[in-house]
């Protein structure tokens, strides 16, 4: 094999994995906003921690197989930082998400909400976890903001302000989630972690549902069209490529994607559920990709 054929073969191994990061950042979005989505679809038709508990049933009965035939080695301090991240990130955060879109917040909006993620981890990035966030963005952070706020400006005026302390207290468990994740450095593959999670998810969702009264066995065929939509979309896709990213590109940089989660989540809810999108919404959706074109543009100059 000449020089020539193996600087070529490198320059194609170093274009692939330059892909990896955007590939895996552009996944995550579609997977991530298909979570509102299933929400919106499978509380049609039962209550959201009926459904959240019949989706970890499932999904935690896939990840009970693949732990049972992969076997890996998990040590003490790995299997708490797994548990802590499934009650945090998983059942405190999804658990209010869906809660909120229960009681009436728009699939959209609750994803917006959830949006306010990265000028949240921003500030304690640079103090807790070593990240330097610099000025630019800065600006790209709370241009974000300013996103988020035009594009809920109208349902804040609709006089429900009070529903989106819901969903505001999940984004805390999110947001706490992710910086114990990367202060505790966790060894354990991703896979692996992605199963624990699932399957502490498991237990949490079905016994707290059915303490509650609330686990219940619903009979039309769209509730359980909503539980595999939300298995496969969020769990695996979602939440799995939440977990790569986070690897892959730090607390700061995964966050600024959420920016563009809501734009998704409402085209998505548009086409779906004919969820309407107003002018300050669609004006919103332009901030928001901006903010985050800002916020990652340093690491793109880096690469050059």
């Amino acid at each position: 094999m000449t020089a020539q054929t193996l600087e070529k073969a490198a320059v194609r191994r170093t274009a692939r994995l330059g892909a990896l990061p955007f590939l895996a950042g552009a996944g995550f979005v579609v997977f991530w906003s298909s979570g509102f989505i299933g929400a919106r679809w499978g509380t049609e038709y039962s209550s959201a921690f009926d459904l959240l508990a019949w989706r970890y049933l499932v999904a935690g009965t896939i990840a009970a197989a693949v732990l049972l035939v992969r076997r890996p080695r998990v040590s003490s301090k790995d299997l708490v930082t797994q548990a802590v991240m499934a009650f945090l990130c998983q059942f405190v955060y999804l658990g209010l998400v869906f809660v909120g879109i229960d009681h009436g917040i728009t699939a959209g909006v609750t994803a917006l909400i959830g949006s306010l993620q990265p000028i949240l981890i921003a500030t304690v990035a640079g103090p807790l976890l070593g990240e330097r966030v610099t000025g630019r963005q800065w600006i790209g952070l709370f241009l974000g903001v300013a996103g988020v706020g035009l594009v809920v400006a109208d349902d804040l005026t609709a006089g429900n302000a009070a529903l989106f302390l819901i969903p505001v207290g999940g984004l805390f468990g999110l947001v706490i989630g992710t910086i114990f994740e990367r202060r505790r450095k966790p060894t354990v593959g991703l896979l692996t972690a992605l199963c624990l999670q699932t399957l502490v998810s498991a237990v949490l969702f079905v016994s707290v549902t059915a303490a509650t009264w609330q686990l219940t066995v619903p009979r039309d065929p769209g509730f359980y069209g909503a539980v595999l939509w939300l298995v496969v979309l969020a769990t695996g896709g979602g939440w799995g490529l939440y977990l790569v990213n986070l690897r892959l590109s730090g607390a700061t940089r995964i966050s600024s994607l959420l920016y563009l989660v809501p734009p998704t989540t409402m085209l998505f809810a548009f086409l779906l559920f004919h969820e309407t999108i107003g002018v300050l919404a669609t004006l919103g959706m332009v901030v928001c990709a901006a903010a985050v074109v800002l916020i990652r543009l340093r690491d793109q100059h880096r690469t050059s």
